[in-house]
């Protein structure tokens, strides 16, 4: 359902579009229904070996001894590598893009295990049951060592050391004006404690690769989200980057969880021992055993307002798990730092954002990147102050709302529209009226708001490519170093370039995600490629137009003046009707010397950021939306079932309507699973929920039908006006159920996931308290 507000839109293209804002059918559409499309899993060679991983079982040791000698002896068994084995056994990404010092990660550990399932060993077999058989055999022997396994106990100055250095990751200090002093003069103080747990991706496809050599280049040919890995990996190797290559499948889901080096760096380092090809492919055990989660959040806020409901103070600690490495944790923190007060004007503010290092699996990317758990937090503030000052949620929100040119508390001024009153009010107006109470079962209503940035972090300088071609037949090609998660970044990349040069949909073919074939574009996560490659597209495509008009005015013997439409594979002047086939166009050209092909670099918006004072600039651009939801609760068991869900976001301009809804719904039913159900239980750092009987997702019974409205109000930075969507879309979903749950039973639940235990428990809490919003 695609929604259009009352607000002009501003900054729109004059031309009628063609191709962009319609939901036309993509090849990778095509090939997915049919199930042709080849996944990395799909793919082998002659004469491939299998590669397996010997993780860590326990969280926290010292390794004395690695035996491989029965496993070496197995028939089939070609090799089995140890840290010595590995050239330069480092992991040493600076995450925070400030400068910071690293700490390592062993490819393979050495003399440190750090959590559960880290990597100790790879073997290589001629088959796969020889592989995990053999790598069971490896007899890794081990000494007892402190571990550390709540990021809170942590940070206590006599917590054992995950790391010589310490154990805090990174801290982020935001703020302005005296927030204490503001907090102690406020008439009205909500304050609250909340705590987000650590999840899985649980995408469909779980981690996998095929390596070779081709001449002396090393190949790998992965699901991946960053085909610029291949530096990492040739690092690692200690070879030149010229001979790694990286050739990115399309994805069965990314979500973050392929964002880091998975299997990449093992199926190098056992290709290049055995100069064969070698497949590995984790099992859902292994994935939800050893690979990155979502940052579980401990979330410390308090409001300060006067009695209209008008914010005065916010005061905000944020403690993440890191997990046992860094990872990815300084930027997640660094969104969550920026996006903690919310979509809400704070004229003073203090924001402390802290990761730490613990025992357990290492924490990183995952959609939402940080600004999403925090939405859990500040949208709980919110109801509570509506409810301390005597306003509706609705009122409470509408008072404090950002505005275009409103500043954050970074000190930097957002410059495009907010579209939060038309998002929050079409989202309750189609939710309809409130359902009753039936069957013994309570039923409440709850709604939340969110911005979330698209883009990285503008400190980072960022920058994608992209070379557009037309061939001889009037045909398009597209090269460029994207890589495709699964929700269409391809195919939006070809909508664009369609609108600019008018080469129908089914004429043109885009080659992506090849470290040594395609231009660079950078990762796909942080929903960062619409803005990025697209605007690349745009941009290139624009400029190969323009180079072609001289050429077609002749052609046309059109005037300079003349306005030229090219759609539908043909080039034309408006007034008289005339016009002429592209591929006359391109052989006018190729006769005039005139190139038909052009690449082009995009540069984002750029800007610097003070650490010591937490003032500058930060992401490009918010994206924004509410979420609304009514539920219905059992009293007798805690069950929560979904009556009707309404995502509603502003995206300034859907590229592909079809696609944005998809990634709307999606989102939701990811939202939703996050929380109601899910959780990587780990205990003293043993992960306790790595089968999927243990980790709950939602399954198609537990959802409702999540409709999504599709507002294009206010045009963002992205081409056209676009807006990213693939990660504002799940973050709402936990602080609008917790709303809603909260409405049906009288009792505020803080901490993920509302489990039914977690309802009886907060139900049981109102009755006998009275309800005062803290179970």
């Amino acid at each position: 359902m695609t929604a259009t507000s009352d607000v002009e839109p501003r900054e729109r293209t004059e031309t009628p579009l063609h191709t962009v804002g319609t939901s036309v059918t993509h090849d990778d559409f095509v090939q997915k229904v049919r199930g042709s499309l080849a996944y990395a899993d799909d793919w082998s060679l002659p004469g491939m070996l299998f590669g397996r991983v010997v993780r860590a079982q326990v969280p926290s040791a010292r390794i004395t001894s690695i035996d491989v000698g029965e496993a070496a002896r197995l028939p089939g068994v070609v090799a089995i590598l140890t840290a010595a084995d590995v050239p330069n056994n480092a992991i040493a990404e600076e995450a925070s893009g400030l400068g910071m010092s690293p700490v390592v990660m062993p490819v393979l550990a050495e003399d440190r295990i750090r959590y559960q399932g880290e990597p100790v060993a790879l073997v290589a077999a001629e088959d796969p049951e020889v592989a995990e058989q053999a790598a069971e055999l490896v007899m890794v022997a081990t000494e007892d060592f402190p571990g550390v396994f709540s990021p809170e106990r942590a940070l206590e100055p006599d917590a054992p050391h995950v790391h010589d250095s310490g154990n805090e990751i990174v801290e982020w200090r935001i703020g302005r004006g005296d927030a204490e002093r503001a907090l102690r003069d406020a008439p009205v103080v909500v304050e609250g404690t909340y705590r987000s747990q650590r999840v899985d991706h649980a995408y469909l496809e779980p981690e996998a690769g095929v390596g070779w050599i081709d001449g002396d280049v090393l190949t790998l040919r992965v699901a991946t989200q960053v085909i610029e890995h291949a530096r990492e990996i040739a690092r690692i190797l200690g070879l030149a980057e010229s001979r790694v290559r990286v050739i990115g499948t399309y994805m069965g889901g990314g979500f973050g969880g392929k964002e880091d080096l998975t299997v990449e760096p093992h199926l190098a380092l056992l290709v290049w021992k055995t100069r064969r090809p070698v497949k590995m492919v984790w099992s859902r055990q292994e994935s939800l055993l050893a690979r990155w989660k979502r940052h579980p959040f401990v979330m410390h806020y308090s409001t300060g307002a006067d009695r209209d409901g008008r914010i005065l103070a916010q005061r905000i600690r944020i403690v993440g798990d890191g997990g046992a490495y860094p990872l990815l944790s300084p930027r997640v923190l660094f969104a969550a730092a920026v996006t903690a007060a919310g979509p809400y004007a704070a004229p003073e503010v203090q924001i402390v954002s802290t990761a730490a290092f613990t025992n357990t699996v290492p924490s990183s990317a995952m959609r939402g990147f940080g600004a999403m758990q925090v939405v859990f937090a500040y949208e709980a503030q919110m109801d509570r102050l509506a409810r301390a000052v005597g306003l509706t949620p609705t009122e409470v929100r509408e008072r404090n709302f950002l505005r275009e040119g409103d500043t954050i508390p970074t000190g930097e001024r957002l410059d495009t529209h907010v579209a939060l009153p038309e998002a929050m009010h079409t989202a309750l107006e189609r939710l309809g009226p409130r359902p009753e109470d039936a069957d013994g079962w309570r039923v409440g209503r709850g709604f939340a708001c969110n911005m979330q940035p698209y883009g990285r972090a503008r400190y980072f300088a960022d920058s994608a490519s992209c070379w557009l071609g037309l061939e001889p037949d009037g045909s398009l090609l597209i090269r460029i170093g994207i890589t495709d998660l699964g929700g269409g970044q391809a195919a939006s990349l070809c909508q664009i370039a369609c609108e600019i040069l008018g080469v129908p949909m089914e004429r043109t073919t885009i080659h992506i995600s090849d470290s040594a074939l395609t231009p660079p574009a950078g990762g796909t996560f942080a929903t960062r490629q619409l803005y990025m490659s697209g605007n690349a597209v745009l941009q290139t495509a624009r400029e190969l137009r323009e180079r072609l008009l001289p050429v077609v005015t002749d052609l046309l013997g059109a005037e300079p003046t003349d306005e030229v439409l090219f759609a539908g594979g043909q080039v034309s002047i408006r007034d008289p009707d005339r016009s002429a086939s592209l591929r006359e166009v391109v052989r006018e050209c190729e006769r005039r010397g005139v190139d038909t092909a052009h690449l082009t670099t995009f540069h984002a918006e750029a800007g610097e950021f003070d650490p010591r004072t937490g003032q500058g600039k930060t992401f490009p651009d918010y994206t924004y939306g509410t979420h609304a939801v009514d539920v219905a609760v059992d009293p007798e068991t805690g069950a929560v079932r979904i009556l009707r869900y309404v995502a509603c976001h502003d995206v300034g301009r859907a590229i592909n309507p079809q696609r944005v809804e998809g990634q709307i719904q999606g989102g939701v039913a990811q939202g939703v699973g996050y929380a109601l159900s899910e959780e990587v239980r780990i205990e003293e750092g043993v992960n306790v929920a790595a089968l999927f009987a243990d980790y709950l997702i939602p399954t198609s019974t537990d959802l409702p039908d999540i409709e999504p409205i599709v507002l294009e109000v206010g045009p963002g930075k992205g081409p056209f006006g676009a807006r990213g969507i693939g990660e504002p879309s799940i973050a709402p979903c936990a602080a609008a159920l917790a709303g809603a749950i909260a409405d049906a039973i009288g009792e505020r639940i803080t901490e993920l996931p509302m489990t039914p235990e977690r309802v009886l428990r907060a139900l049981k809490h109102a009755e006998t308290a009275g309800g005062d919003g803290s179970a």
